[in-house]
């Protein structure tokens, strides 16, 4: 009768002890960490040009003690590791960083035109930390890693292009599949949630055809411009009227551009933007709108009807409920119940779903960055806190670092310390 509590209370004590294992050796190899996070952060590379990074990445992994492959899909790393029979655990960072300034002010800041502001620079840093501390604890879990370096995230293009370059063909499917982002949260939290944590998104490129003439006689012309325009406001009832409220969806248009001067009626307009939901069946309808409105738009003006392309994007990361339940605990065991909550799903879109769809469950978290004081002051009206893509996203490194390659190492033992069964 007391079986089931003494072996919960074993179980309890042996995940204490893996948290305290994990952090301790996190804490002794932050140094070397730090100064991994500094030169990686200093010098960005944008999407399929991470030469040097990934340069980096395998050849730390190498000290580690895995197996690296470099250049699978164009600039990715896979680096392996295998520790007897088990199950095979991917862990997926990206490399990439964005094309933009970095107005951060710090020693260690980009000086070239490009800038870690989604902060993959932690992300990477997070992962050597938690490859270190699996090898360290290796004789606390069994099976493989398969540690990979994606290129590409911010254009949601790598995760396609490894897959196509063979990843689960050539160094086999995982069973389970991890990836953390940092988020404007306080450092030393961890977010969560089950089911959808991040958007689809869909590009919007639509080219609005007229005929051009003087600016000073719109009837011997047909004003593209004109139809674009009642394009950007007509189609935004496709979110208020047709879309069911409680959904969530968002169209935005980015750019407009035609014309030259002020007083010349152009022969085409070009409308971009952006298409984003979580529901596939919200999806279809937004696209469908888009489309019809489009057409519409030109109708309503006798125009020549648009070219209308929507560019698919990244796919809604699906969290796997399951394997959430199972990791919740680990990490609220070892950060507090306080640290560790559930939060909305990101209106912004990953690629990481790639690695999910194909049939591996899956979890993707967040971890926070910054200073609990300054969250506590943006929150009652203080200075903002810069959102990730700022030019000003500034992570403060050590407890960031610290936190998001603990909770990877206890993440992944966790999966790793069983029978090794899909949930």
């Amino acid at each position: 009768m007391k079986l089931l509590p003494i072996v919960a209370l074993l179980a309890a004590a042996a995940g204490a002890a893996q948290a305290q294992d994990a952090g301790a050796l996190i804490n002794g190899m932050y140094p070397q960490l730090d100064a991994i996070y500094k030169d990686l952060h200093a010098h960005p590379e944008i999407a399929f040009q991470e030469q040097r990074t990934a340069a980096r990445l395998a050849a730390e992994m190498r000290k580690i003690g895995f197996e690296v492959t470099e250049k699978v899909g164009k600039t990715g790393v896979v680096a392996i590791y295998k520790n007897g029979p088990g199950p095979m655990v991917l862990v997926r960072t990206e490399m990439d960083a964005l094309p933009m300034e970095e107005k951060t002010g710090l020693p260690y800041a980009s000086k070239v035109p490009a800038a870690h502001s989604c902060g993959h620079d932690v992300h990477m840093t997070a992962w050597l930390g938690a490859a270190r501390a699996l090898v360290a604890l290796k004789a606390q879990w069994k099976g493989t890693l398969m540690f990979i370096g994606q290129p590409a995230e911010e254009t949601v293009s790598g995760a396609k292009a490894m897959l196509e370059d063979g990843l689960f063909k050539r160094f086999g499917k995982p069973d389970y599949a991890f990836a953390l982002h940092s988020w404007p949260l306080a450092y030393g939290t961890i977010g969560y949630n089950s089911g959808a944590v991040s958007s689809n998104s869909d590009a919007i490129e639509i080219t609005f055809k007229g005929r051009g003439g003087h600016g000073s006689a719109p009837d011997k012309a047909l004003d593209p411009i004109a139809i674009a325009a009642r394009f950007v406001v007509d189609v935004q009832t496709v979110i208020s009227r047709e879309k069911d409220p409680k959904e969530f969806g968002v169209v935005t248009i980015g750019a407009i551009n035609g014309g030259t001067v002020g007083n010349i009626i152009p022969d085409t307009v070009k409308v971009r933007g952006t298409i984003r939901t979580y529901s596939p069946a919200v999806r279809e309808k937004i696209l469908a709108g888009v489309r019809r409105i489009a057409n519409a738009s030109a109708a309503m003006a006798d125009a020549p009807a648009p070219d209308v392309d929507l560019i698919p994007g990244g796919i809604a990361i699906d969290n796997n409920e399951a394997l959430v339940t199972r990791t919740e605990g680990v990490l609220k065991q070892a950060f507090g119940d306080a640290n560790v909550a559930l939060m909305p799903a990101m209106t912004a879109s990953e690629d990481f779903s790639q690695f999910i769809n194909q049939g591996v469950p899956g979890m993707f978290f967040f971890t926070g960055v910054y200073d609990p004081k300054a969250m506590a002051e943006a929150e009652k009206g203080g200075k903002p806190i810069a959102f990730n893509h700022s030019p000003y996203y500034a992570p403060v490194p050590e407890p960031s670092i610290k936190t998001a390659a603990q909770a990877m190492t206890l993440a992944v033992m966790n999966v790793m310390n069983g029978s090794g069964a899909k949930p």
